[in-house]
C-alpha cells in the first residue's frame, strides 16, 4: 500500500531517551523543559523572535484570530485550503469572505482582495497553500491602506522561505501545523508566530486559560501541548534537512516522469521550497476520477488536496462564487510524497497515471 503520506519516525532510542527523562522528572505538561527547548530551537531555525508551541494548527488559527482582537465581523480568505482555515473563522463567530485564487500558484489573488473589503472587514487571512507563498508584499500594501491585520495560515509552510525569510515570519501573526502528516511534526501540534512581545505575551496567556498562577487576566483556552509531543519535535527537527532533500529528489523524479502529462502549480521567483506536497492538475474531474480509480486499484492512495472549494461548503450561510478555485479543486490530486518513498513506487505511480489518461 502506498498512501499519500507517511509520518517520519525518528530512531526509537532517541525518542525514548527523552521519554525516560520526562518520566523521571514527572513534569508531563504545563511548559516543561522539552516545550521550552523546542520553542527556542524553532525560533532559531525559523528566524522568528516570538513563537508559542500549541496543541494543533486549528487551535493556533483560533488563537491568532483572538490575538488580533477579532470578535466578530468578516475575514477575507481563500476558498482553496484545508477546511480548518474556514472552520476556525466560523468557530470564532466570524464570517469568511472568499476571494478567488491565482491560476498559477493556487494562492489567494491579491488583485481581487480590495474589492471584497467592506466596513465589516476585520482581517485578511492568506494561506500559503502547499507551502507556496501568498503575494505577501501586495497583501501587506492592501492591509496597510485599509488598516487591517494580516493572518497567515502557514500550516503547510514549515521550512519554506520566501525572499530570504521564513514564510512564517510574514503578517501580524502566522500559524503552522505540526501534525504527524507534515514534514516536521510533533505527532499533534502547531505554533503561533508573532512579531512583537505584546502579541506574544497575549498569546501566551490565551493558550493557558488566560491566567498566570492565581492571577486571572483575560479569557483563555487550553492550547498547551505536552512534553511528549515536544520531545518528538526535538527528535524530528534535526532530520528536517535530510527529509526535505529526500522529498526534493522524489519531486524531481515526478517532474521528470510526468513532464507534459499533467499540470502543476508554478512557484514564484524567490521561493526556497519545502517540498511539502506534490499536487498535479488533471484535464477535468472525470480524468481525475479515472486516474484515482486506476491508482487505487494498485493500492496507491492519493488525496484530493484540496476538495471541495471551501466556498461550496454546505453549512455556510453566505458565500461568494470563486470559479478558478472551484475549477482547480475539481481536478487537483496530491500524489504520494514522503521521505522514504522508493523511486520504484514513484515510477509505478507515474506509469499508472500516464496509462489512465492515455
Amino acid at each position: 500500500m502506498i498512501n499519500v503520506t507517511k509520518s517520519f519516525v525518528p530512531p526509537s532510542d532517541e525518542y525514548m531517551k527523552y521519554v525516560f527523562a520526562i518520566l523521571e522528572r514527572g513534569w508531563l505538561t504545563n511548559q516543561g523543559p522539552c516545550v521550552t527547548e523546542l520553542e527556542a530551537k524553532l525560533k532559531q531555525y525559523l528566524g522568528t523572535p516570538y513563537l508559542n508551541f500549541v496543541s494543533n494548527g486549528t487551535i493556533a488559527l483560533q488563537i491568532a484570530i483572538r490575538a488580533m482582537k477579532i470578535l466578530d465581523g468578516e475575514i477575507i480568505t481563500t476558498p482553496f485550503s484545508y477546511v480548518a482555515t474556514v472552520s476556525s473563522i466560523l468557530w470564532e463567530r466570524c464570517q469568511p469572505v472568499f476571494v478567488d485564487i491565482e491560476t498559477n500558484t493556487f494562492v489567494i489573488d491579491p488583485g481581487k482582495i480590495e474589492a471584497a473589503i467592506t466596513p465589516n472587514t476585520k482581517a485578511i487571512m492568506g494561506v500559503h497553500v502547499y507551502g507556496y507563498p501568498c503575494d505577501v508584499q501586495a497583501i501587506d500594501k492592501i492591509a496597510k491602506k485599509h488598516n487591517l491585520p494580516v493572518i497567515y495560515d502557514g500550516a503547510q509552510a514549515f521550512a519554506s522561505n520566501y525572499l530570504e525569510r521564513s514564510l512564517l515570519s510574514y503578517g501580524e501573526v502566522a500559524i503552522c501545523s505540526f501534525h504527524a502528516t507534515k514534514l516536521f511534526h510533533t505527532i499533534e501540534g502547531g505554533a503561533v508566530i508573532t512579531n512583537n512581545k505584546q502579541d506574544y505575551d497575549n498569546v501566551s496567556l490565551m493558550l493557558r486559560f488566560g491566567h498566570n498562577n492565581d492571577d486571572h487576566f483575560q479569557l483563555g483556552i487550553n492550547g498547551k501541548n505536552s512534553e511528549f509531543h515536544a520531545a518528538m519535535g526535538l527528535c524530528v527537527l534535526k532530520y528536517v534537512p535530510e527529509i526535505i532533500a529526500n522529498r526534493k529528489a522524489i519531486s524531481e523524479e515526478y517532474d521528470r516522469l510526468l513532464a507534459g502529462a499533467v499540470g502543476r502549480p508554478v512557484p514564484p521567483v524567490g521561493l526556497e521550497y519545502n517540498y511539502a506536497y506534490y499536487p498535479v492538475l488533471l484535464e477535468n474531474e472525470a480524468a481525475l476520477l479515472t486516474v484515482r480509480a486506476a491508482l487505487n486499484k494498485k493500492q496507491i492512495f492519493p488525496r484530493r488536496y484540496f476538495y471541495p472549494s471551501l466556498n461550496r461548503l454546505p453549512y455556510l450561510s453566505k458565500t461568494q462564487a470563486c470559479p478558478i478555485s472551484e475549477n482547480v479543486a475539481s481536478r487537483v490530486l496530491s500524489l504520494p510524497l514522503y521521505a522514504d518513498l522508493p523511486m520504484e513506487a514513484v515510477k509505478l505511480v507515474c506509469d499508472t497515471i500516464k496509462e489512465a489518461i492515455a
